[in-house]
């Protein structure tokens, strides 16, 4: 059967975008599954490291910051306290000098401020508070909630480009084996798991450090309030 010229030119129009559009899906995307799925399986990596290490920094740096019990913080005010109404300030700062903990580096900046009124010395004090001690362990707390969030997104990011990869390789071919497939279902699912199981820890972690966070604050805050009125009786 002939085809007038411009029924030809119609149908050659029509048929020629579905060619094209076939010849892109029958582009092989198993290379580039396999980049992507190694970046995220990398991504993964890093993000898990990272996360573990900001939680052993900030376990580790809460447990610098406060006394072991509140009957050794109140000793060390009891020192304050009978240093302070001595006037021995070159041994009390001596004291505190080589101690991180928060407690005694505020008592630093108390004595260094001393002649302020005590209603400015205690914001002074809560200022330094917050800004050297609560800002450094939230910048970390931070990181972990970040990576609680990320670790799932990638891992769903690697299924989605496992099952690309599964289903260009089905419409790719007439007849395919499963093994074939095992691979991407593989990237798909151990991307998954990897990201739940970095995501599941932090959580835990979290909220283990908010315990201690507020444990922190708890101990803190009573020994800067009696801190104050050591200083408000010297």
């Amino acid at each position: 059967m002939v085809f007038p010229p411009a029924v030809g030119c119609f149908m050659f129009e029509v048929a020629l975008p579905n060619l094209l559009f076939a010849e892109r899906v029958a582009v092989d995307f198993t290379p580039v599954a396999d980049y992507v799925g190694m970046a995220d399986y990398l991504c993964l990596f890093l993000v898990a490291v990272w996360g573990a290490y900001c939680c052993v920094i900030l376990w580790r740096r809460i447990n610098q910051l406060q006394f072991s019990s509140e009957d050794e913080q109140d000793a060390f005010l009891d020192e304050v306290h009978k240093l302070l109404a001595q006037n021995k300030i070159a041994e009390l700062a001596e004291l505190c000098e080589g101690d991180p903990r928060a407690v005694p580096q505020l008592t630093l900046v108390g004595i260094k401020n001393r002649q302020l009124p005590i209603p400015k010395l205690r914001n002074v004090l809560t200022e330094r508070f917050q800004r050297d001690v609560l800002a450094e362990l939230d910048y970390r707390a931070s990181w972990i909630q970040t990576i609680i969030k990320a670790a799932p997104m990638l891992g769903l990011f690697g299924t989605v480009i496992g099952m690309m990869g599964a289903f260009n390789k089905l419409s790719s071919a007439t007849e395919i084996s499963p093994d074939k497939l095992a691979s991407d279902i593989m990237l798909a699912l151990i991307t998954t798991a990897c990201g739940l199981s970095i995501a599941i820890p932090l959580v835990l972690a979290t909220a283990s450090t908010n315990v201690k966070l507020g444990r922190l604050e708890d101990f803190i805050n009573s020994g800067l309030t009696r801190l104050v009125e050591i200083f408000g009786k010297a």
